[in-house]
């Protein structure tokens, strides 16, 4: 008994686990020939790369092929709160009929990263298109937003097995389904909607999911969507009609009752991007910044931009900036919230800077097998 009742006390003072591992989804599929994205002819097969945080700087531990695609917010990997599996989406794959054009997929990969090296251990179908996923602190559920469809579809996940277990209608293909963030008790979730402007409020009671019939209007093209680990706030990134204006990103108070937007703050051109720190006080943007652009258009600038705001008050307000690469995408926080990763599409490989409380250094450029499309740690 006494040995038990110890186990239990150490068990409650033990220290959260944190992150030891990100995730990096490279598409090979694509390329950008001044502004154009073309397919790569012959291309091979896109990759994961797991990155081993723990070391400094941050390096490639290992790296499998995986379906995957830049199309869609820079969500398209989720892993599980024990590090045990990665779920992966791949909203394009190579037309059939015509290898020089792409069509919309609907593959989720399981891929279990336990194993030396990680393997894909199943192959599901979502819907079309399918983008942005996430992957709930309980570990037991999963939300996949679906690009080309207007739906949500959701997944159970037991020890190594994902089941699909539903799907939420938003609308049709033009609603631009395109990302769903969970709050941290599970109960429930923000999905932006790029084709009409708004974000929708999901409930959610096991496997359960409904709409509320309760939207926000943040922005232009809300895409990516974070939501803090205390569940008090979300951000958005609204990437705009890509017209060379300024772009933003929006902060939405969860506390309030209904949940509302209550600030919205210039960025930049086309916030692909966003991730808020592990304690909520920062928010890190990726912005394109033009650098997708052809180079003789008026909005090309030849780097993007990482973006610092900081969180206070329920305000955001710039901290701090730095360049990045070109057609750059994700973003992820170490646990601590000093390292931060960027995936850079057209370089193929992922920027590490160091944040010092009032500078970005960049440290490291860790190589890749593709394109990153997606950057993601494990939501704790």
């Amino acid at each position: 008994m006494r040995l038990m009742l110890l186990a239990i006390v150490l068990f409650l003072l033990a220290p959260p686990a944190f992150a030891q591992i990100a995730v990096s989804v490279n598409d090979n599929k694509v390329m950008l020939d001044n502004g154009t994205v073309k397919v790569v002819p012959n291309a091979p097969p896109d990759t994961l790369s797991v990155i081993d945080l723990k070391s400094t700087p941050p390096r490639v531990v290992s790296e499998i092929p995986v379906p995957g695609s830049v199309v869609g917010p820079p969500f398209s990997v989720a892993i599980t709160p024990d590090e045990g599996l990665a779920l992966v989406t791949a909203a394009m794959k190579v037309d059939p009929s015509d290898p020089t054009k792409q069509v919309a997929d609907n593959r989720l990969s399981v891929v279990d990263l336990r194993a030396n090296p990680p393997q894909v251990i199943a192959t599901l179908e979502a819907g079309k298109g399918a983008a942005g996923v996430s992957i709930n602190r309980q570990g037991n559920l999963a939300l996949v937003a679906n690009r080309s469809e207007g739906t949500v579809s959701v997944y159970s996940i037991h020890g190594r097995t994902v089941t699909p277990a539903g799907k939420v209608t938003l609308g049709d293909e033009k609603t631009g389904v395109s990302h769903a963030a969970i709050t941290p008790d599970g109960k429930m979730a923000l999905v932006s909607r790029d084709g009409d402007d708004r974000i929708s409020v999901l409930s959610i009671e096991g496997t359960k999911v409904e709409h509320t019939k309760r939207d926000l209007n943040a922005g232009l093209r809300p895409y990516g969507v974070d939501i803090s680990s205390k569940g008090d706030i979300a951000v958005v990134a609204n990437i705009g009609r890509g017209q060379g204006d300024a772009d933003t990103a929006s902060l939405i108070d969860l506390r309030a009752n209904p949940p509302r937007v209550v600030d919205t703050i210039t960025v930049g051109q086309t916030p692909e991007g966003i991730k808020l720190s592990p304690d909520g006080s920062l928010v890190a943007i990726i912005a394109m910044n033009g650098s997708n652009k052809p180079r003789q258009s008026p909005f090309f600038n030849d780097h993007g931009n990482l973006v610092l705001l900081r969180v206070s008050g329920g305000k955001l307000s710039k901290v701090a900036e730095a360049p990045i690469g070109h057609w750059s995408q994700g973003a992820a926080f170490s646990p601590d919230g000093r390292t931060i990763l960027v995936g850079n599409m057209v370089e193929k490989e992922v920027w590490v800077f160091e944040w010092d409380g009032s500078a970005l250094k960049q440290t490291a450029k860790l190589k890749v097998n593709g394109g990153s499309a997606a950057v993601r740690v494990a939501d704790k």
